[in-house]
Order: C-alpha cells, then structure tokens, then sequence
C-alpha cells in the first residue's frame, strides 16, 4: 500500500518545504518512519509525521463532554467521510482497480457539490 503513490513524492524536489501528515492515535509514526524508509529512503525530508491534538481527561470536562470528543483538525476528514457514506455507489468496493475507485469517490464529490449549488439560497 505504501509503494502504490511513492512516484508523485519522487517526483518532487528536495528543496520543498516539508508536507506534514497529520495522524491519528491510532497510528505510530515511528513504524510508519521506518517502513517509507525501507521503500524510499529519502521521503523523510519531504514528508513529517504529526499527532492530532487528543483532549486530555481534564479538558473533556472542562468543556462538559465524556467519551469521544473528535479533534479539531480531524473534523474535515471525519465530515468528508460521512458525505461519503451517502453515497450508495461506496457502500460496497467491488472495483478492481484504484483508478476505478477513484474516480467512484470523485463522482460522489461532483454530485455533492451540484447538489449544493442547485440547492435554493
């Protein structure tokens, strides 16, 4: 999985600033730092590896709120995701290629934004 997109960060030069990717607790950078590096050994100086800011027990009750409160930084993924699942052509993946399925995620992009904009001001 690591290796499908390694051509577009090749692709790229050295002098650019660094793109960070923000990640999840459920992730460890340190693995994910030593497997790009078995793949390509120079993507360390394009790309970093950065936890999202996890609310800590005192400030969840601080604010009032118990249980999952999501980040503030994941927000825009986690909506996404959920406009997403709206879309009944991405309930099941039964295609055989990315590019397929790519371009089933872009098609459910394009009907949210027409949507959007015949919607009624």
């Amino acid at each position: 999985m690591l290796t499908l997109n390694i051509d577009y960060f090749k692709a790229k030069p050295v002098n650019i600033p660094k793109i960070t990717i923000l990640l999840d607790h459920g992730y460890h950078p340190e693995h994910l730092t030593e497997e790009l590096e078995k793949v390509y050994p120079q993507i360390m100086m394009k790309i970093k590896f950065e936890l999202s800011t996890k609310p800590s027990k005192q400030e969840k009750v601080a604010q009032g709120k118990s249980g999952f409160v999501p980040a503030i930084a994941r927000w825009v993924v986690e909506r996404s995701n959920a406009w997403m699942e709206r879309c009944k052509i991405l309930t099941k993946n039964f295609e055989r290629t990315l590019s397929n399925a790519t371009t089933k995620i872009n098609l459910c992009f394009v009907r949210l934004l027409v949507k959007r904009l015949a919607a009624p001001s």
